[in-house]
């Protein structure tokens, strides 16, 4: 309730939802009478994970993902060992206590970036499709990487003799095991959801899915991540086969599951912070500033040195890159560079580091991992949170060339649909010219041209070239003070006990869809 109340006042208000939580939750501790709260990372992992995860890679384009697979191959693969293993070097030799196999810990923990709050923020300013792409596909890849590098980092801690090979070994096995379940669960549930005909149980489907890949995955110990990804990528990819009132329910489900899990998840970080400083309360706090702000700015230095490389030598390299690839000069790195915000995902791996190791001692430095990693995501969530969209606007980094591009698309596609539907309407009314009515035939000329002008008056933005209002905006106002007055009518009349509520209920139903269609601009 208060994740919820919080998150809808921040939209409300034009305020960064996801950095608002975080505060709120830091000050709810604050508050005398509010239970402590200590993060399970099971709960994270195997109830807020999967859908979170599901829901990114059921919206996102393959297409687009396929075109920028080596860039998010880089910074979900190669950033997030680079980031393991400097922050980890170097989290050993700034901290006394912590020894080099829990400095991996910690590096294998803070290295992926949790991409949900800067992707609101890039998808609000306008930033580039590509740019969006590359952020939202790293943080679908990303978390597998460094969960497997995480696993085998605590096993060498623990003193279970795990060594580089065996990493390596284990970590191929669960990324490609994790993509084989992804693959082989997807045809059977799309082929499951076409025939079951009822929009209701097919979503039902769709919200378990993620649940049941995560779970096979983990059991046969491969990357759950991955294999969610992929049943969402193959789901996603063929969600245009479902019925429309399928779509149209799913599409407004998830919306609001993800809007409240993304809105607890951010006010539980906030809630960590008695959890994180009881277990440091022996550290004096001028050494613990000194390490949280060492570590944030490596973490963040870290980022830098490998993405500029990352994105100018592969075009320096490659003629075809450079003529295939759109370029946005250093811009563009500097936006990927500065999204690096961690997240929740990266607490609870923290929380999930063993009491103690395989010999019954405490896991060495397990309270200072915990602290590192609390202070690393609150600082990369408040501080590029709140700086990422003032650099956007300053780097003038944005879209409106394709969004000008998109419309003009858009447009033509209309302008061909339209006709093709005009097409198949002249040789129905062929095949049996005493069977329709005229009537009938002209008013489904009149919508498919409606269609077609509307598009194409969307690109002067609803409006003439002197500034009035064009035909298609006078329809839509129009008819939404019609549908208000029929909604009305339906209203007084159930209230009057002369309709019933079902009925009632499915007319209100067709008018709201009537409206939505009309609102979409």
């Amino acid at each position: 309730m208060a994740a919820v109340t919080v998150a809808g006042l921040s939209r409300r208000w034009g305020l960064s939802a996801p950095l608002v939580l975080v505060v709120a939750g830091l000050l709810f501790t604050f508050i005398p009478g509010v239970p402590g709260f200590e993060l399970d990372p099971e709960f994270v992992l195997y109830v807020f994970l999967p859908p979170l995860l599901f829901s990114a890679a059921w919206q996102i384009s393959y297409y687009n993902l396929r075109e920028n697979v080596r860039p998010i191959g880089l910074l979900s693969f190669g950033l997030v060992l680079f980031t393991t293993f400097v922050v980890g070097y170097s989290a050993y030799y700034l901290v006394p206590d912590l020894p080099l196999a829990a400095a991996f810990v910690l590096g294998a923990i803070i290295a992926p970036p949790d991409a949900v709050a800067a992707v609101s923020v890039a998808q609000r300013l306008g930033l580039p499709r590509r740019t969006v792409t590359i952020l939202v596909g790293e943080s679908l890849f990303n978390d597998a990487t460094a969960l497997t590098a995480f696993r085998v980092a605590v096993a060498a801690a623990a003193g279970a003799g795990f060594t580089l090979l065996d990493g390596t070994g284990r970590f191929l096995f669960a990324a490609v095991a994790g993509a084989a379940i992804g693959l082989v669960l997807g045809p059977p549930l799309h082929w499951l959801r076409t025939r079951l005909n009822d929009p209701i149980v097919e979503n039902g489907v769709a919200v378990l899915a993620p649940f049941a890949a995560y779970l096979i995955a983990e059991a046969l110990h491969a990357s759950g991540v991955i294999a969610v990804v992929v049943s969402g990528l193959y789901l996603g990819h063929r969600f245009t086969e479902s019925a429309a009132v399928t779509r149209i329910i799913g599409h407004a489900f998830w919306k609001v599951v993800i809007f409240i899990l993304e809105s607890v998840v951010f006010l539980v970080i906030g809630l960590q912070l008695p959890a994180v400083l009881d277990g440091v309360s022996g550290y004096g706090w001028a050494s613990l500033m000194w390490w949280a702000v060492a570590i944030f700015a490596i973490t963040v230095v870290t980022r830098f040195v490998w993405v500029f490389p990352a994105a100018f030598l592969p075009r320096l390299l490659s003629a075809r890159i450079r003529e295939k690839e759109a370029w946005y000069g250093w811009r563009g790195p500097v936006v990927v560079s500065w999204a690096g915000m961690r997240g929740v995902v990266s607490l609870a791996a923290a929380f999930a580091v063993p009491i103690l190791t395989s010999s019954r001692e405490p896991f060495p430095g397990r309270d200072l991992i915990l602290f590192l990693t609390f202070t690393t995501v609150l600082a990369t969530l408040l501080v590029h949170g709140m700086t990422f969209p003032m650099l956007i606007r300053r780097l003038g980094v944005g879209s409106a060339d394709e969004e000008y591009t998109d419309r003009v698309a858009e447009a033509g596609a209309q302008h061909a649909a339209a006709k093709a539907a005009l097409e198949r309407l002249e040789e129905l009314v062929a095949a049996e010219p005493k069977a329709i009515d005229e009537t009938v035939t002209e008013r489904l000329r009149q919508l498919a041209e409606h269609r077609q002008l509307r598009a194409w008056e969307r690109l002067g933005g609803g409006t003439g070239p002197e500034g009035e209002e064009v035909p298609t905006s006078t329809y839509r106002r129009l008819r939404r003070e019609m549908l208000a007055a029929e909604r009305q009518v339906f209203i007084q009349m159930r209230d009057e006990r002369r309709l019933d509520d079902e009925v009632m209920n499915r007319v209100l139903h067709e008018l709201d869809l009537e409206e939505a269609a009309l609102n979409r601009d």
